[in-house]
């Protein structure tokens, strides 16, 4: 009956109005994607930029025209100095008009980085307070110190090297036209073979830099949540095996820095290796020529300078090709700094997995009345489904955590996760809050149906002492005190990755008790825990377009 009635209200919702685009869960405006931000932000400086690096490409091609002149005539007794006047003058242009470009882009750079993450500040401050508290805040506060700086390389220094990837060789070809079309053909002949290189090449560059991030964000996530943790992992005597843990996490990335910076070097090599052969071969033509050797087109009868200005121009029609080689991981760092960005803190698209969640939870929280009055609920998928946030909009709760939480009409709900009310005191005091007055006997078998009273960390049993804010708890305790203050309330217990910080042993022993209290109650639970889920009379399976519900049959 539940799964039909489900299925039924999800197929009725409400599609997203495009003017919904531009509204975040908690109904702020949010912002275009990071990428998009960035690009917006850039566009005045790059076409600075551009302006600069085109003037001083043609100020080196004249460089490079004038003092091929001046030699190959000087070679045959006919130096003609106001050509290498011009030569010279072209030079101090070109360095000059560099240096600014150079500046250009490193301001420009600099501006987008600075813009981007004001951008993300304002969308921080606009934000709900649950959906900051949903936040990986150890990537989140690692990532808004590198992530807009990628970002911004790729919006401008990678998207000037495009540009100037197909303005560069261009203005090249051009200039040796006039000297032999043949000899410019020759050079755009290999270009398609290296733009095929850049294609097979990009794409691991791509998946290495993804998998670069990942590695980052989880070692940030990981570190934070140490910090956070730490006299319980000093009073565990746990100190050694974290650190080998986070020794682990740093070599990955680590790893995967070198691996993309590999792939790079790589690039660039095959641009060298490229540009080096057509030059090889047209040198060969041209002295073949000269020699009288061959009579092709455009390689016999020329002039020495002719030679010289083809041979010489030639390496100014690759130079754009290695600059984008280099740019190429700037990219796809770029990418997915901005793909990080999005999940982070933006509303990418009003398909995000958030936006989803929030559909599934209005339609179950249509639906609600139709929830089992009693038994194990399971909201499965992977992460960044929705699990959490369809779990809290059921919940009905607000801005702040709360364990008390009413649903449409529904019995009182008794809330359980990591970032429940724990008040300064006993142990006995924190499970008993909001239940009082609540008899002894039942707290001891609350708190002993969690593990609570065999928890070396917290000596004293129901006397254990509780600083302010719970700072000496870690997450798994507070999972399991906001356990044993619902399973002594009677109330329907939602509970947010009941299982997930704790360590076996643990975990059974809240599997067991979960499964005790849905004898006579609803549980609702989110989580990735398998053998929990397994236990559940029906599951929510949020993942990426399998979204459906399964019950248990009798």
């Amino acid at each position: 009956m539940f799964k039909t009635a489900f299925n039924r209200r999800a197929k009725h919702l409400p599609a997203a109005k495009p003017k919904d685009v531009g509204t975040s869960i908690a109904g702020a405006p949010a912002p275009s994607s990071a990428l998009n931000i960035a690009r917006a932000l850039a566009a005045r400086g790059t076409r600075r930029a551009l302006a600069l690096q085109a003037m001083r490409v043609v100020s080196r091609l004249a460089f490079t025209g004038l003092a091929a002149m001046f030699v190959g005539r000087m070679i045959f007794g006919d130096a003609n100095w106001p050509l290498l006047g011009a030569a010279l003058a072209s030079l101090v242009l070109a360095s000059v008009v560099g240096l600014m470009a150079d500046r250009a882009v490193a301001d420009t750079e600099l501006a987008v980085a600075d813009g981007l993450l004001e951008e993300l500040r304002h969308t921080l401050a606009a934000a709900a307070p649950r959906d900051i508290q949903a936040m990986p805040l150890g990537a989140l506060i690692a990532g808004l110190q590198r992530y807009p700086q990628d970002v911004a390389g790729l919006a401008v220094g990678h998207r000037l090297a495009s540009i100037m990837l197909g303005l560069g060789p261009l203005l090249a070809a051009i200039a040796i036209v006039a000297v032999s079309w043949q000899a410019a053909l020759a050079l755009v002949v290999l270009t398609p073979v290296m733009i095929v290189f850049f294609v097979l090449i990009g794409g691991a560059i791509r998946s290495g830099a993804e998998a670069q991030e990942k590695a980052f964000g989880r070692l940030a996530a990981q570190f934070a949540d140490r910090i956070r943790t730490l006299p319980t992992i000093l009073g565990n005597h746990a100190l050694a095996g974290e650190s080998r843990k986070l020794a682990m996490r740093l070599d990955t990335y680590a790893s995967g820095t070198m691996n993309v910076l590999r792939i790079a070097f790589l690039n660039a090599g095959i641009i060298d290796f490229f540009s080096s052969l057509s030059i090889a071969i047209l040198a060969v033509f041209l002295g073949l020529g000269h020699l009288k050797l061959i009579s092709i087109p455009g390689f016999a009868d020329l002039q020495l300078w002719q030679s010289l200005f083809i041979l010489m121009i030639a390496p100014e029609y690759f130079a754009p090709f290695r600059r984008y080689a280099e740019q190429y991981h700037a990219k796809a760092e770029g990418l997915a700094a901005a793909a990080a960005l999005d999940t982070l803190v933006l509303t990418a698209s009003p398909r995000a997995p958030a936006f989803e969640a929030a559909i599934v939870a209005r339609g179950l929280a249509g639906a609600a009345p139709l929830l089992p009055q009693a038994g194990l609920v399971a909201i499965t998928g992977p992460s960044g489904s929705g699990k959490s946030t369809v779990l809290r909009h059921l919940a009905g709760i607000g801005a702040a955590p709360c364990d008390q939480v009413g649903l449409n009409g529904r019995p009182d709900i008794a809330w359980c996760s990591t970032d429940i009310y724990v008040p300064e005191g006993t142990l006995g005091a924190a499970i008993a809050w909001g239940n009082d007055p609540c008899c002894r006997t039942r707290l001891l078998l609350a708190a002993g149906s969690v593990g609570l009273l065999d928890d070396l960390l917290l000596p004293g049993g129901l006397d254990a002492l509780i600083k302010a804010g719970g700072e000496n708890l870690s997450g798994g305790q507070r999972v399991r005190i906001g356990l044993a203050r619902a399973l002594i309330s009677g109330r329907a217990i939602f509970a947010d990755e009941p299982t997930a910080k704790l360590d076996p042993a643990n975990a059974a022993m809240v599997r067991r008790a979960l499964a005790d209290a849905a004898r006579g109650r609803l549980v609702l639970v989110a989580t990735h825990d398998r053998s929990l889920a397994m236990l559940a009379r029906t599951t929510i399976d949020l993942g990426a377009g399998n979204r459906q519900v399964r019950e248990k049959v009798a």
